[in-house]
């Protein structure tokens, strides 16, 4: 399934490109439901390129249909992500510690400075569950909570930028 989500924040393209690949700020994301607190795994810093491997956990509700083929408590995984700060883009896929055969996901986040004051961030992605009878349902939910998640991002994103001038 592939999707676009965007988003909108209140700053330049800069501010939020350094707050996106700042520890802290990641800490600041456990405040979201649904994907507990994420974990910084592994970071390096390489001229112009940001490397990130960040673990998360899915803590929200499973419809009983996906909870016949996936244990809630194991769906864990890591999101690895390369930001080039040239270009100002983010490839990134999905390594789930369990269920690997189960799940593929890949794509892109894009920052593009609106105006002065404003920076657009344009997730494209390609998402592939394979479940039997149940895969597209699990994938259009996925996509569901990715958008519900890009949404809250926002707001948080827009407070912790006015908190760190």
């Amino acid at each position: 399934m592939r999707f676009t989500i965007e988003q909108h924040f209140a700053g330049p393209l800069e501010r939020v490109e350094g707050a996106l690949v700042d520890p802290a700020f990641l800490d600041r994301l456990s405040t979201l439901p649904k994907l507990g607190r994420p974990t910084l795994v592994h970071r390096v810093e390489a001229g112009e390129f940001v490397h990130q491997w960040v673990k998360y956990a899915f803590v929200g509700d499973l419809n009983a249909a996906v909870r016949r083929v996936v244990d809630p408590a194991r769906l864990t995984w890591v999101e690895e992500s390369t930001l080039d700060r040239r270009t100002h883009e983010t490839t990134w896929r999905i390594v789930p510690d369990h269920y690997k055969n189960l799940l593929r996901a890949v794509g892109t986040f894009l920052l593009v400075e609106v105006d002065a004051g404003r920076t657009r961030r344009v997730a494209e992605g390609d998402l592939k569950v394979t479940v039997p009878l149940v895969g597209g349902k699990v994938e259009h939910a996925i996509v569901s909570g990715l958008r519900e998640h890009a949404a809250l991002e926002e707001g948080v994103l827009d407070d912790w930028l006015a908190q760190h001038p």
